[in-house]
């Protein structure tokens, strides 16, 4: 749980510099069977819009880079919990574990019906039981919530 934590609190940074830099507050990392940071992304929504989430572009970036013995023993670490669209690229990459910080529910509170982030009432948990391979899911964390709401604060 330690490095659970730790690795989600790089998301944060993550999400942070994504939204200084004009898109969406959210961050995700990969983490490799060693415990090294081989992937990072922020969101991309200023280029790719509704499809530039941050897990997903790990995801994607991921499936092209690694073999599938090794991203079954690596974990996808995001800020906020994957929506259908990223667990779903997640699965399909082949990613063994998702460690998230914040649960989509929450998130649909900050966001309320902006637009730009229409959030899904599906958990990711729900994806995953719908496959037929096994993705672990650790999440979410409350002592991080307030430090990834602040990250929101103001933004939509």
């Amino acid at each position: 749980m330690e490095d659970d934590l730790h690795f989600l609190r790089q998301t944060i940074i993550i999400s942070s510099v994504s939204r200084d830099q004009g898109n969406h507050p959210f961050g995700a990392l990969l983490v490799d069977p060693a415990g090294k940071v081989t992937l990072t992304s922020g969101n991309s929504h200023a280029v790719d819009k509704g499809i530039g989430h941050a897990e997903l572009n790990v995801a994607r970036s991921a499936a092209l880079r690694y073999p599938p013995e090794v991203l079954d023993g690596c974990t996808l670490y995001t800020s906020v919990e994957p929506c259908c669209m990223c667990a779903g690229g997640t699965y399909w990459a082949g990613i063994g574990t998702v460690v998230y910080g914040l649960t989509e529910k929450r998130l649909a509170t900050l966001t309320g019906n902006n637009p730009e982030n229409l959030t899904m009432d599906m958990s990711c948990h729900r994806v995953f039981e719908a496959g037929q391979r096994k993705v672990q899911v650790r999440g979410p964390f409350a002592e991080l919530e307030r430090e990834i709401v602040a990250v929101h604060e103001g933004f939509w």
